[in-house]
C-alpha cells in the first residue's frame, strides 16, 4: 500500500497570508518596556523593517503577498500532502493519517516561508545585511537563503552546542554566503560576557538572539531577523495551512485534529491558523483539536509559567507576554535544538491559557521511537522537532484503534532529518535519555525573574 501524495499546481500558491489577530479569542497583551513599566516596543522599531512592524500588530484578516516573494515561493511550494497509508496499515489504526511536508523546500524546512519574506522587506527599505541567531541550523540556513535571494549579506549565531552537533548545517549557510559564528562568540560584548564567566557555556537561544540583536543594534545597514514567536513569523508560515486546506478538499477529508511540534510556534501555527479561521467564522465541517508537542526537555507551555518575560538573555528585547522557563534558561544539549527555546509565541499562550490549544510534552527516546517508525513505514527521515509531532499524531492513531473511531489526524512534518544524522546514530546506539526538566529549576528561574522586576505581577492585568 503505497502513501498517497496530494499536490497542487503552481498556480495554486497562495496569494495572500493569513493573520490570526483579529480572530482570537481576546486581544493579544502588549508588549511591556521594562524602563517605563507601561506598554511599548523598545528596540523593536530600530531593527525591523516598517513594513514587518505593520504587519506584526496589523488588523487585516488578510494581507497581500508581494509578487517577487511568490516568484520565490514557486522553487518549491506547493509543497505534497501525504496520506501515510503504510503507517495507517502498521499501526492497524481506522484513523486516517495525512502530513503537510516542508521538507522539500531548498534549506530543507518550512523556515523560508518567512526567511524570504523578511528578506524582501528589508530589501525593500535598504537594509544591507540581516543577523539572527539559530539554533538546530533550520532557521539560520533559511535566512541565508531568503538573503541569497535578495542580494543581502547575513550574520548567523548558532548555539554553540548544534554548532559542534551539525557542522553541515553550518556549512549549508556558508555555501549560501553567510558568516556563522558559534554562540555565545567574540563577536559581540553579550557573547564575550558570557564567555568569561563561563567559557564553556554550551549556549542558548536566548544568548543567540541577544548576540543577534546587539549586531543589529551596532549597525546602521543590518536589521534583525527572527525566525519563530513574533506575529509576522506566525504569519508568513500560513501558506502552509491553506495550501493543506486545498489538498484535503481536493480528497474530500477534513481535519479532527492537528498536531505540530512547538518550539517558538511558527510551524504549528501556519498548520492550523487557516483551520482555526474556519472553526471561529463557522466555515469548518468539524470541530477540529489542535494539539501542540514540545519537548519534556525544554517544557516551555506545560511547565512554563505565563507570564511576562524577555525573549533574549541579555534583556535587551522588551517584555513579552508568554509562558516562559526564564529567559537565562540554558537548555540540556538534546537533540530537538529547534525546541530548545525559553518561551513560546504570544498567541499561542494566549489560545492556550482560553483553552482553545491543548498541549503535550513527550522525552526524545519516545519521540525517537516514533520517528523509527515513521521512518520505516513512509521512508523519509524526519527532523528530530516534528518528530514530536509525528509521536502525538501515532498516539492518536492507536486511540482509534481502541475505540474504532475513524478520525482525520493531520500533522506538520516541517523538515527532513539528513542534517541530523548524529540524533539518530546516538539513538540507535542506545545513548539517548528520556530526560525531563525539573520542576525546580523553573520555580528558581521565575524567582529570579521577580526579583528582577518586583512589580511583575501588576502585568497579570494585562494577561
Amino acid at each position: 500500500m503505497a502513501a498517497k501524495k496530494i499536490l497542487l499546481s503552481e498556480e495554486d500558491v497562495p496569494k495572500r497570508w493569513y493573520s490570526i489577530l483579529p480572530d482570537l479569542p481576546r486581544p493579544l497583551p502588549p508588549f511591556i518596556d521594562p524602563e517605563t513599566k507601561a506598554p511599548g516596543v523598545g528596540i523593536v522599531p530600530k531593527i525591523y523593517p516598517k513594513a514587518i512592524i505593520a504587519q506584526e500588530v496589523s488588523k487585516d484578516r488578510w494581507i497581500d503577498i508581494p509578487e517577487e516573494v511568490r516568484e520565490v515561493y514557486r522553487l518549491w511550494r506547493p509543497t505534497p500532502l501525504f496520506r501515510a497509508t503504510r503507517l495507517e496499515k502498521a499501526l492497524k489504526t481506522p484513523a486516517k493519517i495525512y502530513y503537510k511536508y516542508e521538507g522539500v523546500s531548498p534549506p530543507g524546512s518550512h523556515k523560508p516561508n518567512t526567511a524570504v519574506a523578511q528578506a524582501y522587506y528589508n530589501m525593500k527599505e535598504g537594509i544591507e545585511r540581516l543577523a539572527t541567531e539559530t539554533g538546530a541550523g533550520q532557521w539560520g540556513s533559511a535566512l541565508a537563503f531568503g538573503c541569497m535571494m535578495f542580494g543581502l549579506r547575513c550574520t548567523i549565531y548558532m548555539v554553540k552546542v548544534s554548532y559542534q552537533q551539525k557542522p553541515y548545517r553550518r556549512v549549508m549557510m556558508e555555501a549560501f554566503g553567510a558568516n556563522v559564528y558559534p554562540s555565545p562568540s567574540d563577536q559581540t560584548e553579550s557573547g564575550r560576557r558570557i564567555l568569561k564567566e563561563d567559557p564553556d557555556n554550551p549556549g542558548s537561544l536566548g544568548i543567540a538572539i541577544s548576540e543577534a540583536v546587539e549586531d543589529a543594534l551596532t549597525h546602521e545597514d543590518t536589521n534583525y531577523g527572527i525566525g519563530s514567536v513574533f506575529n509576522h513569523v506566525l504569519l508568513h508560515q500560513t501558506v502552509v495551512g491553506l495550501e493543506a486546506k486545498k489538498q484535503l478538499e481536493a480528497v474530500d477529508d477534513y481535519p479532527d485534529v492537528i498536531y505540530g511540534c512547538i518550539g517558538g510556534g511558527s510551524s504549528f501555527s501556519g498548520l492550523f491558523w487557516p483551520f482555526y479561521y474556519d472553526k471561529v467564522s463557522g466555515k469548518a465541517e468539524k470541530d477540529t483539536r489542535f494539539v501542540a508537542v514540545e519537548a519534556t526537555a525544554c517544557p516551555s507551555v506545560t511547565r512554563g509559567e505565563y507570564t511576562y518575560d524577555h525573549g533574549d538573555t541579555a534583556r535587551l528585547t522588551p517584555l513579552v507576554p508568554m509562558h516562559t522557563l526564564g529567559h537565562d534558561f540554558i537548555p540540556p544539549p538534546i537533540h530537538a535544538g529547534g525546541l530548545r527555546y525559553h518561551g513560546i509565541a504570544p498567541t499561542i499562550s494566549l489560545l492556550v491559557s482560553e483553552k482553545k490549544v491543548e498541549t503535550k510534552a513527550y522525552n526524545q527516546l519516545d519521540v525517537f521511537d516514533a520517528a523509527k517508525l515513521f521512518i520505516r513505514t513512509e521512508g523519509i527521515v524526519p527532523a528530530p522537532e516534528p518528530a514530536h509531532a509525528i509521536k502525538g499524531a501515532i498516539d492518536e492513531a492507536l486511540r482509534c484503534r481502541e475505540t474504532g473511531e475513524e478520525k482525520v489526524i493531520l500533522f506538520l512534518l516541517c523538515g527532513h532529518g539528513h542534517f541530523d544524522m548524529q540524533a539518530y546514530d546516538d539513538y540507535l546506539s542506545g545513548k539517548l535519555s528520556p530526560y525531563e526538566y525539573p520542576k525546580e529549576k523553573v520555580e528558581e528561574a521565575m524567582q529570579r525573574l521577580r526579583s528582577l522586576y518586583p512589580w511583575l505581577n501588576e502585568l497579570k492585568r494585562y494577561l
